[in-house]
């Protein structure tokens, strides 16, 4: 008997890979995806803690994000809003203050710069061609410097250059001066601008899923109509004048073409053989993950809603740099989800568990009050242990990088597609755009398969 040859091998259980999977059966072509992890939602993960789900990764979906919206609906997945009723707490220098609305109040100068400097954001990223930003005339320009550097070089009010550093790593996982302004501004165009990035109502944090945002890939696989096959790592993707041969530990699959739908920092370890190009290369060593411990603290009840605080805090303090309101939506379950951030996450994960939870307490009884020191339970996880994401949310291009690769990272090689939230055009590093980068990388392999045997659909 001949060995199996698939149509396609797509190598990621991620939204992205699930969702290049799902078009190519609906296309009627056979579909072999595997796993290296026990479970598939790669970035989002879906945990029990008291008899309800919380989201260990990634966890909001919003206004204009139409891929996962339409995929929720279509799945029989319902949504809900995340509480944003009330007055939001700030912490800055070690002084803590409420506000309301997107900016904190920072004095009436430094509001007034806030304003200023967030309108020239927005319409520096509308100038970022989507498509190519690479392509922009002052690209190289633009590349070439961190986002710490345009803040310290144009922000002149220290309380609102604070403010833009914590938007900038709460929106990224990283720091201001690891970043190209190039790719950041590329980001939040992409994303629909500073605001909505940076925004509950109305924006990118808008809704959560019920039941936790891993039901997405759950359900996706479930429909396959070949099942996911997990503990499958990856080390080589070879190529064949007629297909592919993907080594999997000491298995060895043939297909006619591959998908990889891993972040590129784990792509890049994957051995593609001639067909990696000096550019691949030079994106995939250039775009290291973010860094993010996500902290999960329940307590009794909702005592920040009851003082009229709407669980939405920043801080510049160690070791959080921003909470949201964690409830379920009939408050059968109260937390605060506190996020730590780049720089800090490494640090703070390296600490036994007991250590890290006391720090968080401690901060969150600092910026909610003293009913903040009597949690019920805690979980957390570091992103950046986790072997088969090695960060999160995103990869991050460095500065020199996007102005010299491009797009490279979205271009095939050979018979290898590539797919992942990184590559997307329009929501990059998001769930929306994991899912537009599966369905292109899914195109793509179909378009191919067409031109070599004319009139096969």
């Amino acid at each position: 008997m001949s060995p199996r040859r698939d149509d396609v091998i797509v190598i990621g259980a991620g939204l992205s890979g699930l969702m290049a999977a799902r078009e190519l059966e609906a296309a009627g072509r056979s579909v072999r995806v595997l796993e290296a992890r026990d479970r598939v939602g790669g970035r989002t993960w879906t945990r029990s803690l008291r008899g309800h789900p919380i989201d260990l990764g990634g966890q909001w979906v919003g206004p204009t994000q139409d891929r996962v919206l339409a995929l929720a609906r279509e799945l029989g997945i319902e949504t809900y809003e995340q509480f944003d009723r009330g007055r939001k707490v700030m912490e800055l220098g070690g002084q803590r203050s409420t506000y309301r609305g997107l900016l904190p109040w920072v004095g009436l100068g430094g509001l007034a710069e806030l304003g200023l400097r967030v309108g020239q954001l927005e319409l520096m990223a509308r100038r970022i061609p989507l498509r190519a930003p690479a392509e922009r005339a002052d690209a190289s320009a633009l590349d070439g410097q961190t986002v710490r550097a345009w803040l310290d070089r144009r922000v002149r009010n220290p309380k609102a250059r604070a403010v833009l550093r914590i938007a900038t790593e709460m929106v990224f996982a990283g720091e201001p001066e690891d970043l190209s302004l190039l790719f950041f501004l590329f980001y939040m165009h992409s994303g629909g601008g500073f605001v909505r990035l940076t925004s509950i109502r109305g924006g990118a944090q808008a809704q959560r899923l019920k039941g936790g945002a891993q039901g997405l890939s759950r359900r996706m696989a479930e429909a396959l109509a070949t099942p996911v096959e997990h503990g499958q790592a990856v080390h080589a993707v070879l190529q064949e004048p007629e297909g592919v041969v993907v080594h999997a530990g000491n298995r060895s699959l043939r297909a006619r073409h591959a998908i990889v739908a891993v972040p590129p920092a784990l792509a890049a370890e994957i051995d593609l053989g001639p067909a990696r190009s000096e550019r691949r290369r030079r994106a995939e060593q250039g775009m290291p993950m973010g860094s993010v411990v996500k902290c999960i603290v329940v307590y009794p009840r909702p005592f920040w809603r009851e003082a009229g605080l709407s669980g939405e805090s920043i801080s510049d303090g160690e070791p959080i740099r921003a909470t949201f309101d964690g409830c379920s939506p009939d408050l059968s379950f109260c937390a605060l989800v506190a996020f730590v951030i780049g720089g800090s996450a490494g640090g703070f994960g390296a600490r036994p568990s007991e250590e890290r939870r006391a720090l968080v307490v401690e901060h969150l009884v600092r910026l909610f009050g003293a009913e903040a020191a009597e949690p019920v339970a805690y979980e957390d996880q570091d992103w950046s242990q986790e072997a088969w994401s090695r960060g999160c949310y995103v990869g991050l291009m460095r500065p020199g990088v996007l102005a010299e690769v491009g797009n490279v990272l979205r271009e095939p090689a050979g018979r290898v597609r590539f797919a992942g939230t990184e590559t997307a055009a329009r929501w990059c590093g998001y769930f929306d755009g994991a899912l537009r980068a599966g369905e292109r990388a899914a195109q793509e392999v179909l378009e191919a398969m067409r031109a070599e045997v004319p009139g096969d659909v």
